[in-house]
């Protein structure tokens, strides 16, 4: 049984939570005609989803295995390669972690393990799910 994502737009677009640990995410999307863009190829903004959320579920789970909440403070994407079909798989680790704020790091890749974008990110733990 994969964890849940609770969250609609991930949800809406298939985009499925397949593993979620302290410090560590990934996330898996199996490529459909709704996530390509003009071209033909996976949508910047899909690929974008999918490491934003990776990199912040990455810093949500406490000692006790709770998840909490975060914003995203701060996104940087590397677009690196193209893909058109197939899954796709975006795995994110925490780089460094304070009380409130942290860091981290993913890639999207496809499952021959070619690098199709990296991003780096900066996270604020919410207080409450209302912040979030």
């Amino acid at each position: 049984m994969n964890p849940s994502t609770d969250n609609p737009l991930l949800d809406d677009l298939g985009i499925r939570l397949t593993n979620v640990g302290r410090g560590e995410c990934t996330f898996t999307l199996d490529i459909e005609p709704r996530h390509l863009n003009r071209q033909g190829t996976l949508q910047g903004g899909v690929s974008a989803t999918l490491l934003d959320a990776a990199c912040g579920y990455a810093g949500l789970q406490d000692q006790d295995g709770a998840m909490g909440n975060a914003v995203t403070l701060m996104l940087t994407i590397s677009y690196l390669g193209k893909v058109s079909t197939g899954r796709v798989r975006a795995v994110a680790m925490v780089t460094r972690a304070g009380r409130s704020i942290y860091f981290s790091s993913a890639e999207l890749v496809t499952d021959t393990g070619e690098r199709i974008a990296t991003a780096q990110g900066t996270f604020k733990r919410s207080r409450n799910s209302r912040e979030s």
